[in-house]
């Protein structure tokens, strides 16, 4: 049997698994922890219809078309990537982490720099934030010349309070990107994207806008989050 055909027979049944093995397709969120730096996940296929669909909310339709592609093209892990996504989005971590391991084993550089910043996020969300960081200098460390990493490494280092080492982060990735970087972002919390816009409107100089999303995310519901904002209100 070729190896093709041994992946073909693997999706999607490696991904329904991983979903029963967590309770199945119940209405979840993502978790929200007191000790939780959420930053970023990323989709390996950002212009694909799934992506589309789960930027719209649509999780089942999302979740159809990655399983679609993945019986399309089994080499191409992309599509276990951003299923994996889907899971995380409502609260599969689980579920989620065993596809990314998947994709970080055997999909090519792109889909493992993607599996590695999206393991990154789950270990933020959890409250783990070294090993958070540990996944995403490793998601770097596969492709140098890509942003996504560094957005969500820079993400991470402002909730830390470490804010001249965010500040590089954020010029190094604005550096590289073409408009892809930010496009492959997925926010699963409202705070991760106004915490986002706020790093980037204080690189542009754009006062007003940073300090009204910082005011936002002052009082949002992750403590670690709230506090950089106040640090970054009373510097003001």
């Amino acid at each position: 049997m070729s190896n093709r055909s041994t992946r073909l027979g693997k999706f999607p049944p490696l991904a329904l698994l991983a979903l029963a093995a967590c309770g199945g397709a119940a209405e979840l969120r993502p978790p929200i922890r007191d000790d939780a730096t959420p930053a970023a996940a990323a989709l390996a296929s950002p212009a694909s219809l799934g992506a589309s669909l789960l930027r719209a909310g649509d999780l089942t339709g999302a979740r159809a078309a990655f399983e679609a592609e993945l019986g399309g093209d089994p080499d191409r892990l992309a599509p276990l990537n951003d299923l994996a996504v889907s899971y995380y989005l409502e609260g599969h971590l689980d579920a989620a982490r065993r596809l990314l391991d998947e994709v970080v084993a055997s999909g090519r550089p792109r889909e493992q720099q993607a599996a590695l910043l999206n393991l990154g996020e789950l270990c933020a969300v959890e409250g783990h934030a070294e090993a958070a960081r540990a996944y995403l200098e490793s998601a770097r460390g596969v492709d140098a010349t890509r942003p996504e990493p560094l957005y969500a490494l820079a993400l991470l280092a402002s909730a830390r309070g470490e804010a001249v080492q965010a500040r590089g982060l954020l010029r190094e990735a604005s550096r590289l990107d073409d408009g892809s970087g930010r496009s492959a972002l997925i926010f699963a919390f409202g705070e991760e994207r106004r915490h986002l816009e706020a790093l980037a409107a204080e690189q542009a100089g754009d006062r007003a806008q940073a300090e009204a999303r910082w005011r936002e995310l002052a009082a949002g519901r992750f403590p670690a989050l709230a506090a950089a904002a106040v640090r970054q209100l009373t510097e003001r």
